[in-house]
């Protein structure tokens, strides 16, 4: 208790190094005209940043809220050519996500993915067949050029060593494939980060209240910081609209008859405590189209995920009690019932699809990118799928260039001869970061935790080690958050003076995994209050 007590104590700034305070932030937004304002930190808005930085323009970026704090913070954690694509024959969509996962878990992020195996389990009385399965895996690697190994067909034997909860009863046959995952909080932060090293200006919690017109034209926006109250505008020649489930507010604002251009569909996750060490995944088809998801991630098990249409306010989605009994009625396909307590729960999330406005069943929906112009000329962008986050952010900076009349085309050429792989802030190979922080991260204080070491290395890349550098000058900062978790105090101090961390959320939920083990106590968030404070 004594090490937790002293360590708000700790909450001064350093002096070089950090990013700006929100005040010279707010103070270069208003004094400054931008190329580009994109509105909506979530990872459409961060990656176009990214890349327009990259070619070379004055970007602005702002949210309302925290960076990838809706829907970008929600998702399934998959980089992942989408399985169920091929049963709608959308081959070519499928090459196009293989290409870009590869092209992120090995150039872009090899620090922040992780290559998952996956068991799609086949039981009788099943929508699929075995022979169908293996077809199907064995299609769904080949259009990955093999990259993560034949998909073959096991004995239900064999997966339930590497599964000790799958459930046997009834199984014919599992059939086998690869995909990766991420923590997308992580991912979007580097991202921002990212953009920030390329020049662009960023700022979260600052929320749009109206947007600023000349002679009709959208000619950037007026925001109002929600940490400090300060009231300021923005002026760029060209406003991107990347709000995510708030895509259609923010055109009223442009244009209040402005037809509704997309539905969003909920999509809930469960988190739970693992009773055993799981080896692979599972991904379970519950019918024709849809498929349920049992991952090992963050030492933790994630179940989901739920597909209904949603409406209303975006800001009250929110897991209900019957999504949580779908979940668990869902995974007891093939996940045993002593791992689906509700005893076990330690956090529940929902996110919003954003799909194209239309009929139908949103199950069944492309998950597309559509990009539109308003009548003032803002360009609003919406949908598409986390694996493509980097190829959303070149087609939309590329849409931008083709755009007639547009005042950036003259400035877009850059783009054309961008890399094709930037990388991430702290790309480094996770497994020699985390032996070298063992080795020598530690001193001279105490060796750090063997857990600590790989939770740092795959989340922070070589930035690990100007964290172990904090907890290296100061003995307080390398004591654990929590002792049931491998964050130390160190990442707070980090979150705050270089990943724009501003409350308590931002710091438990998004720069660590605290709130997801259910390890967010009173305690631990009165210490990450003061730290923030300090």
């Amino acid at each position: 208790m004594s090490t937790l007590q002293s360590v708000p104590a700790l909450g001064t700034h350093p002096a070089s190094g950090s990013h700006a305070s929100r005040a010279e932030t707010r103070e270069q937004l208003s004094k400054a005209t931008y190329d580009l304002l994109v509105i909506g930190g979530g990872i459409l808005g961060i990656s176009t940043a990214w890349h327009a930085a990259q070619a070379g323009l004055r970007v602005a970026l702002v949210d309302a809220g925290d960076f990838a704090g809706a829907t970008s913070s929600a998702s399934s954690k998959l980089l992942h050519g989408g399985l169920r694509y091929l049963q709608t024959g959308a081959v070519k969509l499928v090459a196009e996500n293989h290409f870009e996962r590869r092209a992120v878990s090995r150039q872009v992020a090899p620090h922040l993915a992780n290559p998952l195996t996956f068991y799609l389990p086949v039981y009788k009385g099943g929508p699929h067949g075995a022979a169908k399965l293996g077809a199907g895996v064995f299609a769904y690697s080949a259009l990955s050029a093999f990259g993560d190994g034949v998909g073959h067909v096991i004995s239900p034997a064999k997966a339930q060593r590497d599964v000790p909860e799958l459930r046997t009863d009834n199984l014919k046959a599992v059939a086998v494939y690869g995909d990766d995952q991420m923590n997308d909080s992580r991912m979007a932060l580097m991202t921002v980060r990212a953009a920030a090293a390329a020049g662009a200006t960023v700022l979260n919690h600052a929320e749009v209240t109206g947007l600023r017109f000349t002679q009709g034209r959208v000619t950037g926006a007026e925001l109002k910081d929600r940490m400090e109250g300060e009231e300021f505008g923005v002026n760029a020649r060209l406003v991107l609209n990347a709000t995510g489930p708030w895509v259609d507010h923010l055109r009223k604002m442009e244009d209040p008859n402005a037809a509704p251009s997309i539905r969003l569909s909920k999509g809930a996750h469960l988190v739970l405590k693992r009773t055993a060490p799981w080896k692979a995944a599972l991904a379970t088809p519950i019918d024709k189209y849809r498929i349920t998801f049992a991952l090992p991630w963050e030492d933790m098990l994630l179940l989901g995920t739920t597909d209904e249409e949603f409406e209303g306010d975006p800001a009250d989605v929110a897991v209900t009690e019957k999504d949580t009994a779908q979940i668990l009625d869902e995974a007891a396909f093939s996940v045993r019932d002593q791992q689906l307590s509700r005893d076990l729960i330690t956090y529940s999330f929902a996110g919003l699809r954003v799909l194209p406005g239309g009929p139908g069943d949103t199950s069944k929906a492309k998950r597309e990118t559509v990009v539109t112009e308003g009548s003032g000329g803002m360009l609003s962008v919406a949908g598409g799928k986390w694996t493509t986050f980097r190829h959303i952010g070149r087609t939309v900076m590329s849409k931008l260039a083709a755009l007639p009349g547009q005042p950036l085309a003259e400035d877009m050429e850059p783009i054309a001869h961008l890399p094709k792989k930037l990388p991430l802030p702290g790309i480094a190979n996770p497994n020699a970061v985390a032996h070298r922080l063992l080795v020598d991260g530690g001193t001279p204080g105490p060796r750090m935790a063997p857990e600590t070491a790989r939770h740092l290395a795959t989340h922070y890349g070589s930035l690990s080690f100007d964290i172990a550098r904090l907890a290296n000058e100061n003995p307080a900062l390398a004591e654990r958050i929590h002792p049931d978790a491998p964050e130390i105090w160190a990442q707070v101090a980090y979150a705050r003076d270089h990943e724009w961390a501003e409350t308590v959320d931002d710091v438990l939920r998004r720069r660590t995994t605290l709130m997801i083990r259910g390890l967010d106590t009173e305690d631990v968030r009165a210490k990450v209050k003061d730290m923030l404070a300090g």
